[in-house]
C-alpha cells in the first residue's frame, strides 16, 4: 500500500489524501513533523516538505501536484478529464487553490517566525491582496460541482479548509457564493471532508 506523510494542518497534505481517497486509492497515512526534520522524510525529499508519497516499490514522489498526477495515472484518470481543455481547465483550478495556499502559508509563516516587532506588514498585505483577487474570482464564477470531479475541485475545498482553520472570520465577506460552494461540497462528497485540514 502506498504510504504518505502528511500534517493534519497542511491544505497540500489534504488534497493528496482527499484525491486518493476520491479515487480509490488506499494510503497508510503517516503524521510528519516538519520541523524535526525526520530522516525518513528528509531522505526522501531534500526540501523537508510535506507531503511525501511512498509508492508500493519505495519511489518517493513529492510536491502536492506531482501526486496528483500520479494518483490520476495509478487510478487511469479518475482525477483529471482525459479531454485537454478539460485537463487544462482542472489543472488551472489546482494551481489556482494551491497558489492561495503558498500565499496564506507565507502571511502564517511570517507571524510564528518572527516577534511581533519584525513583521513585515506590508509584505502581509501583499500576501492577501493576492489571496483576495482569486477568492473575488472563484467567488464571481464558482467552478462546477459534476458527479465527477478533478483535482481542481480538491484543492480548491481543501483551500477553503484551510482558510476556515487559519483564517476564520477574515476571508468569506462578500463571498457567499463560495462559502456556499464549499457546503455543496460537502454534501455531495461527504466521505471526503475527514480530510479537510485540522
Amino acid at each position: 500500500m502506498p504510504k504518505v506523510l502528511y500534517s493534519s494542518a497542511s491544505p497540500y497534505s489534504a488534497k493528496v489524501r482527499m484525491a486518493a481517497a476520491y479515487a480509490g486509492i488506499a494510503l497508510e497515512a503517516v503524521p510528519t513533523d516538519t520541523g524535526a526534520e525526520p530522516p525518513e522524510l528528509l531522505a526522501a525529499n531534500p526540501l523537508g516538505k510535506i507531503p511525501v508519497l511512498f509508492a508500493d516499490d519505495g519511489e518517493a514522489v513529492f510536491d502536492s501536484r506531482a501526486i496528483t498526477q500520479y494518483l490520476n495515472r495509478l487510478s487511469a484518470n479518475a482525477l483529471f478529464p482525459r479531454d485537454a481543455e478539460k485537463r487544462l481547465e482542472a489543472e488551472r483550478l489546482e494551481a489556482l487553490a494551491d497558489g492561495i495556499c503558498d500565499c496564506l502559508l507565507a502571511h502564517v509563516y511570517e507571524r510564528r517566525a518572527r516577534p511581533e516587532e519584525k513583521v513585515h506588514s506590508p509584505w502581509l498585505d501583499k500576501q492577501w491582496s493576492k489571496v483576495s483577487r482569486a477568492l473575488d474570482l472563484l467567488n464571481a464564477n464558482p467552478p462546477k460541482l459534476p458527479k465527477k470531479i478533478t483535482a481542481g475541485q480538491i484543492a480548491l475545498r481543501t483551500a477553503i479548509g484551510y482558510m476556515d482553520l487559519r483564517f476564520a472570520g477574515q476571508w468569506e465577506r462578500g463571498r457567499a457564493k463560495l462559502k456556499r460552494w464549499a457546503v455543496r461540497f460537502d454534501e455531495k462528497f461527504p466521505e471526503l471532508t475527514p480530510y479537510l485540514p485540522s
